[in-house]
């Protein structure tokens, strides 16, 4: 990336997770719109506010106290982790919900899950739906245009470096030209 855009990104953590783990995420960061550096964001809910504002209000250096253009970046972007790139305007979880990120064990996708109210993960809107018809006191806090199940982008550059990543591309791409062979 010789200019990245300025948008929100967690860099997740370079080790593998369980798959009955609860976020892949390990920091979370955003680039500064005048200067381009990144800037690590102490929490997951002041991320989820800048993320969801960015076109309107989009974040520089200033916004932080004690920070600006002129310091050194918090993180650098590089391969020492797997960056994950969200899209912006994604609306903030609503009250009592929360947004997983889960990144695949073949390090290609990521999923997104909400843990509702009941303490059950949501898959898609249509799970949304089955809780809201089923809890209708929810119906007046919860709305699906709430939810947002769009999946942020892995860096491919920053995953490359992972054996398992190479592994499973390896065997993806030999089992679409032996289907393609046949063919």
């Amino acid at each position: 990336m010789s200019s990245p855009a300025p948008v929100p990104a967690s860099p997740g953590s370079s080790s593998q997770r369980k798959r009955g783990s609860t976020e892949s995420i390990g920091l979370y960061a955003v680039q500064c719109c005048e200067c381009y550096k990144w800037r690590t964001i102490p929490t997951k809910d002041e991320f989820e506010t800048i993320r969801e504002n960015f076109t309107a209000d989009p974040w520089f250096c200033s916004k932080r106290p004690d920070c600006s253009c002129k310091d050194p970046a918090d993180i650098e972007y590089d391969s020492s982790r797997i960056w994950v790139i969200d899209k912006p305007n994604i609306p903030k979880p609503p009250p009592n919900t929360e947004r997983l990120v889960i990144m695949r064990g073949d390090l290609t996708k990521t999923d997104i899950y909400y843990v509702l109210p009941n303490g059950k993960r949501a898959k898609g809107t249509g799970d949304v739906q089955k809780f809201l018809d089923a809890n209708p006191e929810y119906k007046g806090s919860l709305s699906l245009e709430s939810f947002s199940f769009t999946m942020p982008k892995i860096v491919e550059e920053t995953v490359s470096n992972s054996s398992v990543w190479k592994t499973k591309k390896t065997k993806k791409q030999d089992k679409t030209n032996a289907s393609s062979s046949k063919n």
